[in-house]
């Protein structure tokens, strides 16, 4: 599976994706960085069938409304440390994997 993280996770989420055998960028891969527009995000998603995962409310009314980005994982969880967002990722992963592989949107929150 190819995925990109956007700009309000960290960049350090990508090694997890791709120590599990995955191909993963982070928006400061792209030219423009984190500064990088949404629809140009939405426009490599869906170019590429990167699977974006995001903070950002704007990508997750953008699908329900022009079913852009390709696919979205939507993190919903606040503001969490590094450490606690690192130990959710790598506690949940394979359920996000499994998720995101039968559906289009995955929400993920702590609770």
């Amino acid at each position: 599976m190819k995925f990109l993280i956007d700009a309000q996770l960290p960049q350090s989420r990508k090694q997890l994706f791709l120590a599990k055998g995955h191909d993963c960028i982070h928006t400061l891969d792209l030219p423009l960085g984190n500064l990088t527009p949404d629809r140009i995000i939405n426009k490599i998603s869906i170019q590429e069938n990167r699977i974006l995962i995001t903070k950002d409310s704007d990508f997750f009314h953008s699908f329900i409304i022009k079913n852009e980005p390709y696919k979205l994982i939507f993190v919903k969880m606040g503001n969490t440390s590094k450490n606690d967002l690192r130990s959710f990722f790598e506690e949940k992963f394979v359920e996000i994997i499994s998720q995101i592989e039968k559906e289009d949107v995955v929400l993920l929150k702590k609770i």
